[in-house]
C-alpha cells in the first residue's frame, strides 16, 4: 500500500509498502464531486490545493500528527485508479488496510460544531444532521466502520464527537448493526444473511460496488468486472461465500473441531 506523509509543508506519497508497513491513520469519508476530490495525479503533479477535498487531507494529516503518527492513508489520492490492476488489488485489500490502521477518522462533511453553542455541541450525535448523514448510508463506509479497532468521529471543523465504542448505541440505532459486531466480535460469527442485511439499504456510485464493498465483510477475494451489474456481482459473491464455507467444512474433523482454515474476519 502507498501512504501519505506531511513534511516540509507538503504532502508526499511514499513508496508502495509490501511488508514492514509503518503505523498509519486512515480516513473514512463520503466523496464529494469528482472534480473536487484530490486525486493521485494531483499529488504527483503537485496540484489539488484549490480543491475542497484538500481540507479532508489536511484534517487527516493534522489529526494523525496529534496522535503521534507520521503516515496516513486517504482513498481519493493513495490509489492510482487509472491502473486497473492496482485498483483491483486495492479493493480486495481494503478491509485489511482499515483493519490494520492504528486510527480511523470519520470525517462528517457538512456538520460544523463551530456554528453551535456548547450545549448543542454536546448533543450533535442526537441531532438529525448526524443521524441522517450520508456516511451511514454509503456502501464502502460499512467496512470502514467494522474493520478498524479504533474509529473516531469528527465534524468537518475537527470537533471530536466520540468513538465507535462511546457511540455504539447511536450507531446501532442508525445502522441496525449488532453491538457485538461494533465491539469487534468476529464477523464470521454472524450469519451470511445478517451481514447482507447490514448493507441492504446502502448505496454505491457504481452498482457493482455494492457487492465489491462487501468482500472484506465476508473474507472473500475475487476479480472485479465493472459493467457486470449489481445482480451478477452479488451472485458471484454469494457463490464465493458458499465455496469458502464448503472448503471450511471439509477442514473440520469428526468432533467438529476446525483444523485451521478461517475467513479471519
Amino acid at each position: 500500500m502507498r501512504l501519505l506523509q506531511f513534511s516540509d509543508g507538503e504532502f508526499h506519497l511514499t513508496k508502495s509498502f509490501v511488508q514492514d508497513v509503518p503505523e498509519y491513520a486512515i480516513l473514512s469519508h463520503t466523496w464529494g464531486a469528482d472534480t473536487e476530490e484530490v486525486t493521485f495525479r494531483d499529488l504527483v503533479d503537485g496540484t489539488g490545493e484549490h480543491k475542497t477535498g484538500w481540507e479532508k487531507i489536511r484534517f487527516c494529516a493534522d489529526q494523525a500528527r496529534r496522535d503521534g503518527l507520521s503516515y496516513f492513508w486517504v482513498d481519493t489520492c493513495c490509489i492510482d485508479k487509472s491502473d486497473n490492476n492496482e485498483l483491483s488489488r486495492a479493493i480486495n485489500s481494503m478491509f485489511r488496510w482499515y483493519q490494520n490502521a492504528a486510527q480511523c477518522y470519520v470525517y462528517l462533511s457538512g456538520i460544523l460544531a463551530s456554528s453551535l453553542g456548547g450545549n448543542q455541541q454536546r448533543d450533535i450525535v442526537q441531532q438529525p444532521a448526524f443521524r441522517s448523514h450520508t456516511w451511514f448510508t454509503r456502501g464502502w463506509t460499512l467496512q470502514e466502520l467494522l474493520a478498524p479497532v479504533s474509529v473516531e468521529f469528527f465534524t468537518q471543523d475537527g470537533h471530536r464527537l466520540g468513538d465507535k465504542r462511546s457511540l455504539e448505541q447511536q450507531i446501532h440505532e442508525i445502522t441496525g448493526i449488532a453491538i457485538p459486531a461494533l465491539r469487534g466480535e468476529l464477523l464470521s460469527d454472524f450469519s451470511v444473511e445478517e451481514r447482507f442485511r447490514w448493507a441492504e439499504k446502502r448505496l454505491t456510485t457504481y452498482e457493482e460496488d455494492w457487492a465489491y464493498c462487501l468482500l472484506g465483510i465476508f473474507g472473500i477475494f475475487m476479480p472485479l468486472i465493472y459493467g457486470e451489474g449489481r445482480a451478477h456481482a452479488t451472485r458471484r459473491l454469494r457463490k464465493e461465500i458458499a465455496d469458502a464455507a464448503n472448503r471450511n467444512e471439509k477442514t473440520r474433523d469428526p468432533s467438529g473441531m476446525h483444523l485451521g482454515v478461517s475467513d479471519g474476519y
